[in-house]
């Protein structure tokens, strides 16, 4: 029967699928401990019931009662609104900000902090465009991550991110500090949005290397403007100007399919108020603070003494899980309050 499906429907049942299996089973575990609660409580009322069976039985009740929050809980999270772009693939973006050569470095850090955590995911990381600082690290470097739910945990990330440490190049032992832009887009695909030719500007030109030394003699490097919404994107990594075009398409979709969740949650979600995951790059959502090797993200007031093991992505996810279990229950709780209305 699958054999005769087209393949696009195919692909997608599997998905839908592999998607309500979990919901399937969280149900089927509810009902069955409703169920035997129950059937243990019918138990209890029965005057006939001997003395040790009775104290058997009580205790069966009360690990049952126990349990029970936690199942409907967790079936609540399954059955609360899906953000439709998390299996999706990311293009993740650091860009430096204030602070000179230290918020280059620091850029640097940050990405290779996402490369190790990619890697440690079974993630695939593509450099699509990067701009090297003279003193080291990047003003700004943007990647494409591809694997499995990778905007799913990625998403988290947008933001500033701000860095307290002292610079190899201070003498005195001051403590500076700068900061780096992370964007996190998920990568669109042609069915996601539609983009006319006709809206494009495309130009090239010789791509520039570290200090404005040229890459090659050619006018590889290209620069493709969206007139409609003005959004610019670039790509210089590649000798062949044809792949620079092709990767530079796909940083444009991914913005502009961004663009277009953005409206969307912000539409839907004009009453909720500091939602985790909203998208929202113009605060500071995380301080790195390396003398007393310490993390804190700003959203949920958490803070890691492990410094160094989260800038090597190894403990990210020390971060990112308690990040996804508070916009969980706030889309639990906007699900109680849209109940309520």
């Amino acid at each position: 029967m699958a054999a005769n499906l087209p393949p696009d429907e195919y692909v997608a049942l599997s998905r839908e699928y592999s998607e309500l299996g979990p919901v399937a089973k969280a149900v089927s575990e509810l009902r069955a401990a409703r169920s035997e609660l129950a059937g243990i409580e019918e138990l209890l009322d029965d005057p006939d019931t001997d003395a040790e069976m009775r104290v058997m039985a009580q205790e069966e009740a009360q690990e049952l009662a126990d349990r029970l929050p936690e199942l409907e809980n967790r079936m609540l999270v399954l059955l609360a609104p899906k953000d439709e772009a998390d299996r999706k693939n990311a293009i993740l973006e650091v860009r430096a900000g204030t602070g000179g050569d230290e918020a280059a470095l620091f850029a640097g850090d940050l990405f290779r902090m996402y490369q190790n955590y990619a890697t440690d995911h079974g993630w695939r990381v593509e450099i699509m465009s990067a701009s090297e600082s003279e003193a080291g690290g990047f003003k700004e470097i943007v990647g494409r991550v591809s694997g499995q739910d990778v905007f799913a945990r990625l998403k988290y990330e947008s933001g500033v991110h701000r860095v307290q440490r002292v610079p190899e190049t201070e003498t005195q032992g001051r403590i500076h500090t700068s900061a780096a832009t992370v964007a996190v887009l998920p990568e669109a695909e042609e069915v996601d949005i539609a983009i006319d030719e006709k809206d494009l500007r495309i130009d090239t030109y010789r791509s520039q290397g570290a200090g404005g030394q040229h890459v090659n003699t050619t006018d590889s490097a290209v620069r493709i403007t969206h007139v409609p919404s003005g959004v610019v994107v670039q790509c210089q990594d590649e000798k062949s100007q044809h792949k620079n075009r092709a990767k530079a398409m796909t940083m444009l979709r991914a913005t502009l399919y961004d663009h277009k969740r953005q409206e969307a949650e912000a539409a839907r979600a004009a009453d909720r108020k500091g939602q985790v995951g909203s998208g929202d790059r113009s605060e500071r959502i995380r301080t790195y603070n390396f003398p007393q090797g310490r993390v804190t993200d700003h959203r949920i007031n958490l803070t890691l003494y492990k410094l160094d093991r989260v800038i090597t992505g190894e403990a990210l996810d020390e971060i990112i899980d308690p990040l996804i279990a508070h916009d969980q229950a706030d889309r639990l709780a906007h699900m109680g309050m849209a109940g309520e209305g």
